[in-house]
């Protein structure tokens, strides 16, 4: 017993010592780990080469050149560039927190790089699907913009974090915030927050007030965009999100950020005012995007290269088309009403091959820009979910007065037609037959349509939205569409089913030969089926030959339709031939009315001869028509397993919708149809009825299908 209890004892003492030394190999450990660290990051510093050297600095500014799709020279941007430094003791407070709260609300808790930030922003990001907020710091962002390039890599990064440890360890928060304010660019060629003042307001940024501070923080996160002189729609979008983080950080009460955002603001006038170069609207628009992606100094300083999509023969018959637009008065700012907008696309990479964006020198392009009901040019949309639905051309609907609860729709003659086809009531633009196929099929299946083709500003949810009749039936739309999505949708039918996305910009290359981006191969997408398409195109034909947009005949096969809102603010015509899709908008700014001017009248007028001059050295080919549709009868003609499809479609269920043909229409080969006896009619239309158990499917690749007889089940669009 003695033996055991001495052997214990001596085993003690052995435990004890394998802890401490475990303990000291694991200090020694975090030691190693640590210096090897400081070591690694040493090395890095020192290769990151975090400030530039003397040859950067010295290195001479550059203008950048703008081609077209040929390679001609449209223009070379350079930028006198407007700074005037002041102390940061001439910078009102509120303007101080405004771009604290909205830029980077830790500004004064952080060392110049905000892990907690850059975590949000992650986290933000991830749940958008997209990258909708930045994770760098006020000292990050001076960092980049004095001594960096706008180039968006992971060694850019990294120096430009270095960059802000070693700024915060050599100067004081107010300094860094003194320097960001002279540094950053608002647009007009304004640096610095003084500047900007004097541009935007005329006057010193000591005298600026709560709600002009909040506009000056809004523009830097987009300049061109943000820019009050360009868009001010969204410039005091913009200061109210900046007011609402105001108050968020507890830099102002909600009362004070209520009254900022209902004040007046009045801005100085624009400088600079001159005869606007050819092609100016999309030179903004390419300026705008170059900006957001590579900074002002890259675009205005560096001798890039930007290779453009536009074609300036184009451009050129565009701006001439615009000429006979009437001027019915000047504006308060200067700016001749009605206005306009043009935009040109090639349907099958995207290509933006002419865009007008206005008349005059103001900055605001209404082609990219303005968000406009387009009434009846919504239409293309009822009727492609009719057709894919189990509907033809041939469907009869009947066009009669209509109320629906306190609604009483009415077609813009105020007259009615009985019963009319489909056909027929696309071709001369009646509003009843549109609202009554909504009914039908529902306002949400309509919407999501027009948004598989690319429509991205429809309203699904809230109090005010767009599930209604009016909007997905009428183009009565919450925010409405810009020119520039409603033509690059209607490309969508050009090419049978294929949404493109448009882009301004093939290739942007630095003053070192270096390739920055290239965009060879389109983003494109099938949405709809290329039977539903085509069926639709060719009764859009309709409409140019002997519709209400006649005046847009260019005597080649071409498609369209035109677009009048009731208060006569907006007139549209957008049209397409298989190469070419264009559309335009004529309309008032803001108040006043197009006196006798409608989608049928002068934007025809304008389409077709812009049209004429831009597609005549393209062949005059139709429109393919897909395998197994037969027009003579407006159906699809079999399936693929080779069952016959009916002649004749079913009569529908709804009381106001059948296919057969207007008794006033009906053709002498149609009439023999009318001696069959009742039993024959019977026997044919149980086997047309037999016909259908086997629906045929849509051409491989199509992803918007339908539930009709002639084509293949949709998903569900009836949420």
């Amino acid at each position: 017993m003695s033996n055991l209890l001495r052997s214990k004892r001596k085993a003690k003492p052995s435990k004890k010592s394998s802890k401490g030394k475990s303990k000291i190999g694991f200090l020694i450990g975090i030691v190693v780990v640590v210096m090897l660290a400081g070591i690694g990051l040493g090395f890095l510093s020192a290769n990151m080469n975090t400030k530039p050297g003397l040859t950067n600095d010295i290195r001479p500014a550059a203008s950048s050149q703008i081609f077209d799709i040929n390679g001609d020279l449209i223009c070379n941007l350079h930028l006198e560039e407007n700074r005037l430094p002041i102390k940061i003791s001439n910078m009102p407070k509120d303007l101080q927190n405004a771009f604290v709260a909205v830029e980077d609300a830790r500004f004064y808790k952080h060392c110049g790089v905000d892990p907690l930030g850059i975590m949000r922003a992650a986290f933000v990001n991830i749940t958008a699907g997209s990258v909708s907020e930045g994770g760098s710091t006020i000292t990050q962002q001076l960092a980049k913009n004095a001594y960096l390039s706008q180039e968006r890599t992971l060694k850019r990064k990294i120096q430009e974090m270095f960059l802000a440890l070693q700024i915060e360890r050599q100067y004081s928060k107010q300094e860094i915030l003194e320097m960001y304010l002279n540094q950053i660019y608002f647009g007009q060629g304004a640096y610095g927050i003084q500047a900007a003042a004097k541009t935007y307001f005329n006057k010193n940024a000591e005298d600026l007030t709560l709600p002009e501070c909040a506009m000056l923080a809004g523009i830097p996160k987009s300049p061109n965009y943000y820019s009050p002189f360009n868009n001010l729609k969204a410039a005091k979008a913009r200061q109210e999100v900046v007011l609402s983080q105001m108050v968020k950080y507890q830099y102002i009460d909600s009362k004070t950020a209520e009254r900022a955002k209902a004040a007046e603001i009045v801005l100085a006038e624009p400088g600079g005012a001159k005869s606007r170069q050819l092609a100016s609207y999309f030179v903004d628009y390419v300026t705008q995007i170059l900006i957001e992606k590579y900074g002002a100094d890259a675009v205005y300083k560096e001798g890039l290269k930007i290779y453009t999509t536009l074609d300036l023969n184009m451009q050129k018959a565009a701006e001439a088309a615009i000429l006979q637009l009437p001027t019915y008065r000047t504006d308060d700012n200067g700016v001749q009403q009605p206005q306009v907008a043009i935009v040109a696309i090639d349907p099958h990479n995207g290509h933006i091959r002419a865009m007008v964006g206005g008349r005059g020198n103001d900055h605001f392009n209404r082609a990219t820009m303005a968000e406009r009901q387009p009434g009846s040019a919504w239409k293309p949309f009822v009727y492609l979910a009719a057709i894919d639905s189990g509907m033809c051309p041939k469907t009869t609907i009947r066009d009669a007065a209509l109320t629906i609860g306190n609604w009483s729709p009415k077609n813009y003659s105020g007259n009615y037609s009985g019963t009319v086809t489909l056909r027929q009531a696309l071709t001369n633009s009646l509003n009843i037959p549109a609202v009554k196929l909504v009914q039908q099929l529902s306002p949400e299946k309509v919407l999501r349509y027009a948004q598989d083709m690319g429509i991205t500003s429809l309203v699904f949810s809230g109090a005010v939205n767009d599930c209604n009749l009016s909007a997905a039936s009428l183009g009565g739309l919450t925010r409405g569409v810009t020119p520039l999505e409603l033509a690059s949708a209607y490309g969508v039918l050009a090419t049978g089913g294929v949404l493109t996305k448009s882009t301004p910009i093939i290739k942007v290359v630095n003053r070192d030969g270096k390739v920055l981006e290239e965009n060879l191969t389109p983003y494109s997408k099938d949405v709809v089926n290329p039977a539903s398409a085509y069926i639709v195109t060719d009764m859009m034909k309709d409409v140019v030959t002997h519709g209400t947009g006649a005046r847009a005949n260019i005597g080649r096969p071409a498609a369209g339709k035109t677009g009048t809102t009731d208060n006569n603010r907006d007139a549209w015509f957008v049209g397409f031939t298989p190469d070419l899709v264009a559309s335009v908008w004529v309309g008032m700014d803001s108040s006043g009315y197009l006196a006798g001017v409608t989608g049928g009248t002068l934007p025809a007028s304008i389409w077709r001869d812009f049209m004429k001059v831009a597609v005549r050295n393209m062949p005059a080919t139709d429109f393919t028509r897909p395998r197994g549709v037969d027009m003579d009868k407006e159906t699809l003609k079999a399936t693929d397993s080779g069952d016959p499809l009916p002649e004749e479609e079913e009569e529908l269920t709804e009381e106001d919708v059948t296919t057969e043909e207007p008794k006033e229409e009906k053709k002498s080969d149609e009439k023999k149809d009318d001696k069959k006896s009742d039993d024959k009619k019977a026997d044919d239309k149980k086997a047309a009825k037999q016909s259908t158990s086997k629906p045929a499917p849509a051409k491989q690749g199509s992803t918007n299908k339908s539930t009709s007889p002639f084509l293949p089940p949709p998903p569900s669009r009836n949420n």
